[in-house]
């Protein structure tokens, strides 16, 4: 996929021409700064150092046709429900010029660099339909098929980003921290699927890299039983980083929005 030419020059990663020759100082970027309420404390963000990590709302695991619903019985319209404010999130930091990324599953077809753990567990050893498996709407999680690619109700831009992740954490065998190192991000503000799961595993993942971590807790869900999330969202605030919500995130982000926008 051709980058447009601004998500080229969205990277302050840059040498400069200059008249003396080339300049290997890099440009800062301008700073963004709002405030919101969090838990288990309120925060000061700036935004010119942050992303928005849109995790796994893709057709494997939301379409009733998709192998989540099809193969493994999963509940699978329970977890719309946070579509709509993903969608408002992800139109503030569009409108700020911060990057939204979509990270998706998207294997390679020949599963050549997935472990056995990873494989076996999600076929229950070649039991059942797993990894790469043909279906009728095209292998399960393969890069570049339906399963892959996002379900129609997520919004996405020209500019935003997308990256496929190879296994629970999405900063595994991928280019994500490069590609985010080279953003100058800091800050990554997670939603998506399933909270328990990849939002979780790829939040640990990010946080022992360094990396500030955020949970929008109603653009976050999963299919598992709600003392599950009420977990996980007490070791977030005890452990990795911070929740707020989508209305809170939007009343510091956008000057003027009133709750129930």
């Amino acid at each position: 996929m051709k980058q447009s030419a601004s998500v080229q020059n969205r990277s302050y990663d840059r040498w400069t021409k200059t008249d003396h020759g080339i300049s290997l100082s890099r440009r800062q970027p301008d700073e963004h700064v709002f405030a919101i309420s969090a838990d288990p404390e309120n925060l000061t963000i700036d935004l010119s150092r942050s992303a928005l990590i849109i995790v796994d709302m893709q057709n494997d695991f939301l379409d009733s046709q998709g192998w989540f619903a099809a193969v493994r019985g999963a509940k699978t319209d329970p977890l719309r429900k946070i579509v709509t404010n993903i969608n408002a999130v992800s139109a503030a930091f569009r409108a700020s010029k911060a990057p939204v990324l979509h990270l998706n599953w998207g294997v390679r077809q020949d599963l050549a660099n997935l472990p056995a753990n990873v494989i076996d567990k999600g076929s229950a050893c070649g039991q059942e339909i797993g990894y790469g498996a043909p279906m009728p709407n095209g292998p399960v999680l393969v890069q570049g098929s339906w399963g892959a690619q996002s379900i129609p109700e997520i919004d996405t831009a020209q500019d935003d980003l997308h990256v496929s992740k190879h296994r629970l954490s999405g900063f595994r065998d991928n280019e994500l921290d490069q590609i985010l190192r080279r953003l100058g991000v800091t800050t990554l503000f997670f939603t998506g699927v399933n909270l328990d799961r990849c939002v979780f595993a790829t939040l640990m993942d990010g946080s022992f890299q360094g990396y500030d971590s955020i949970v929008i807790e109603d653009a976050t869900t999963t299919v598992s039983p709600p003392e599950v999330s009420d977990a996980i969202l007490f070791l977030v605030r005890l452990l990795y980083g911070f929740t707020t919500t989508t209305e809170n995130l939007l009343a510091g982000l956008l000057p003027g929005h009133k709750t129930g926008e």
